[in-house]
C-alpha cells in the first residue's frame, strides 16, 4: 500500500515527527555510562502517553520477529544493528548505541534512527560508522523530491556508504510510512539510479541508512527480534521520515529544538 497525504494530513505529520524527535533527542541525552536498555524504554513509554501517542511496536508481530515486540523503543548497542529488544542490560562509557523509535499520533506515524556513543569520548571506527549513515542519510533525502525514483534514494544512499568503504545489506533499507509504520515502497540502501517508483508530492518516506564494519551479513539473536552483525563488529544507523514537497524532501523528524 501507497499512501498519499493532503496538506492538512502532512501537518499532522510534522507533529508527529516532532514527537518522535523530540523522544529520540531526549533518550539520548539521558543516556549516560550506567543505563539499563528497560529504562530508555520506559522513557519513550511515558513520553509517548503524556502526548497522547500511540507505540509502533508494542503489539509489532511481523514475520521476522518472534510474536509481539512488546516495547516502546528498539535499542541496539554495539553489534545489534536493527530491531534491538530492550533487555536488562546496562551500557557502559564506549558503548555505540542505535535508538529507533516509531510512533502514531493523530492516526499519522513517523519514524527516526540515531546511533552515538555514550560518554565524552568516541573510537574512530565508531566515529565513522556513525558519521557515514548520517552522511547517507542527508544524500538520500537531497536525492527524494517529487519526481524521482526509489532508485536515485538508493543509488546516493549506496555512493555514500561504499565510498566510506563499507559493504551493503539491502535486506533491510527505507520504506513509506502514513497511517502504518511499515508501507511500500521499499529503499533498499544500494541499487541503480532511475529505477522504481517515482515520488509523487504527499509521499512518507522513513529513509534509513544503516551499515556493519567489517560484513553485510546478519543473524538474529536468541530473542528472536535484534539483528547483531555476523562478526560482532559494531555497527550504526541514521533514519528520518522525510514528506515529499513540491521542494523536495521536508524533514519531519527534526527535535523541536531544532526546528
Amino acid at each position: 500500500m501507497i499512501e498519499l497525504f493532503t496538506t492538512a494530513e502532512i501537518a499532522r505529520a510534522r507533529r508527529t515527527g516532532a514527537l518522535v524527535g523530540d523522544i529520540l533527542a531526549s533518550a539520548r541525552e539521558r543516556t549516560v555510562a550506567g543505563t539499563n536498555l528497560l529504562e530508555i524504554d520506559a522513557w519513550a513509554r511515558e513520553m509517548m502517553t503524556d502526548a497522547g501517542a500511540q507505540s509502533c511496536y508494542v503489539d509489532y508481530a511481523p514475520s521476522f520477529g518472534d510474536g509481539p515486540f512488546g516495547h516502546y523503543i528498539c535499542t541496539s548497542v554495539n553489534d545489534a544493528v536493527l530491531h534491538g529488544r530492550p533487555r536488562d542490560q546496562v551500557v557502559q562509557a564506549g558503548d555505540l548505541v542505535t535508538l529507533d523509535l516509531a510512533v502514531s499520533l493523530d492516526g499519522i506515524v513517523a519514524d527516526a534512527a540515531a546511533s552515538f556513543v555514550v560518554g565524552p569520548t568516541a573510537d574512530a571506527a565508531s566515529t565513522a560508522l556513525i558519521d557515514a549513515t548520517e552522511r547517507a542519510l542527508a544524500a538520500g533525502i537531497e536525492a527524494a523530491g517529487p519526481g524521482a525514483r526509489i532508485g536515485d534514494i538508493s543509488h546516493a544512499i549506496g555512493d555514500v556508504l561504499t565510498a566510506a568503504g563499507y559493504s551493503v545489506n539491502t535486506e533491510f533499507g527505507g520504506h513509506g510510512v502514513g497511517s502504518t509504520m511499515h508501507q511500500d515502497p521499499h529503499i533498499p540502501n544500494l541499487d541503480r539510479a532511475g529505477r522504481g517508483y517515482r515520488l509523487r508530492e504527499g509521499l512518507l518516506l522513513a529513509i534509513e541508512p544503516w551499515v556493519m564494519e567489517d560484513t553485510d551479513e546478519l543473524v538474529t539473536d536468541t530473542d528472536g527480534w535484534t539483528l547483531r552483525s555476523a562478526t560482532g563488529c559494531r555497527t550504526a544507523h541514521s533514519e528520518h521520515t522525510v514528506a515529499i514537497t513540491e521542494d523536495g524532501a521536508e524533514i519531519l523528524t527534526l527535535p523541536s529544538a531544532t526546528r
